[in-house]
């Protein structure tokens, strides 16, 4: 019973390499979409302006300077204030200091400035999440983080009983309805 209950849970355990790149591919949609949006609002409201349509070319340099720009703030802003991004909260996993300790604004910046390092070189810096114990990264290493999982199936499991039970509450005994029932 106790193996059971230790497979229950993996909060606080490394995230594996299926969790971290599910999240990501998440985080890339989301992004991606956020990014064509602002660019058809920025289209519509040029337009309406000036009168004059603007297109917005994949191969524009500015388009791809902003996207970047884009990607950077996007994962910069959610590891250092929140230590998740969209996708690492849809998959109950987040980033922690390598100690276990909140990330915080530094190194969430430096996670996201360094992230692209390990794109390099057909994506070796990913490596590390395949072969290492704790599943870090290249970036992980330089800016010293870590991505664990953070949601607790137990506790979850418990919470939805409790608030099963406290919506359905049982029924009243027979001892306790002949109870009632023989009230004056």
């Amino acid at each position: 019973m106790s193996n059971r209950r230790d497979l229950v849970s993996y909060q606080g355990h490394y995230a594996g390499s299926v969790s971290r790149f599910a999240a990501y591919a998440v985080d890339l949609a989301v992004t991606s979409a956020v990014f064509s949006l602002t660019l058809a609002v920025v289209s519509y409201a040029a337009k309406i302006v000036t009168g004059h349509d603007v297109n917005w070319n994949r191969s524009n340099i500015v388009v791809i300077v902003l996207f970047v720009g884009w990607q950077f703030v996007y994962f910069g802003y959610s590891w250092a204030v929140a230590g998740r991004t969209f996708g690492m909260a849809l998959l109950g996993i987040r980033v922690v200091g390598a100690d276990g300790s909140v990330v915080g604004p530094r190194r969430g910046v430096i996670r996201a400035l360094v992230f692209p390092l390990s794109f390099l070189f057909f994506g070796l810096g990913f490596l590390g999440i395949l072969v290492q114990r704790e599943h870090r990264a290249l970036h992980d290493l330089i800016a010293g983080t870590a991505v664990v999982y953070s949601w607790d199936a137990r506790a979850a499991r418990l919470r939805f009983l409790a608030r099963e039970a406290e919506l359905n509450p049982p029924p009243p005994s027979r001892s306790l309805t002949a109870k009632v029932a023989a009230l004056p």
